[in-house]
């Protein structure tokens, strides 16, 4: 599972894969994400105990740097900052979709959760909440919290891909994860 397809890009990132990848992350650690962006950076925790399939998603394409150089092409005031797609316009993803998790996670401001379309739960696009949204908890399930940073998320430049004319996306300089013993 999540053997690269294709050849790495000019920068020497592979972004298709055949499939999810594997199950990686250790039960026995804690996991946090740093999101290094041209704005500053955003520490989240990731809650691999109430959605392991997507954080163990996230720590995967983080660690192969898929995010490195991509955009929060669609950043709405007061509803999410969504980043995570290849192509930068919302259609883009690593090849591959992940199933659906479902957890109790409140949906306040600063939880990260995975993006969905009519084609499933998006292999790669993810978006932090800018309010509270109760409205998303059925419909999609939160794999992190933001710990630090939250100045930054609400700091990233709006956005609407759909948009007329829109603005240039924050790039996402590279997200660094961090594995500690429980």
């Amino acid at each position: 599972a999540g053997k690269p397809v294709g050849t790495p890009g000019p920068d020497g990132i592979v972004r298709r894969y055949s499939a999810a990848p594997a199950m990686q992350i250790d039960p026995k650690k804690s996991y946090s994400a740093v999101l290094r962006t041209e704005k500053g950076d955003i520490t989240v925790d990731l809650l691999t105990d109430k959605a392991p399939i997507h954080a163990n998603n996230f720590v995967f394409l983080a660690k192969n740097r898929f995010f490195d150089g991509l955009t929060f092409h669609r950043v709405i005031p007061g509803f999410v900052a969504q980043g995570g797609d290849p192509l930068g316009n919302g259609t883009g993803g690593p090849g591959y979709t992940l199933p659906v998790e479902r957890n109790d996670v409140v949906f306040d401001p600063g939880i990260v959760a995975m993006a969905s379309s009519s084609a499933g739960v998006s292999g790669s696009q993810f978006f932090i909440t800018l309010a509270s949204q109760p409205q998303l908890e059925p419909q999609f399930e939160a794999f992190g919290r933001v710990t630090a940073g939250m100045d930054v998320v609400k700091a990233l430049t709006l956005r609407d891909p759909q948009g007329k004319d829109p603005a240039p996306g924050d790039r996402i300089l590279k997200i660094e994860i961090i594995e500690k013993e429980k």
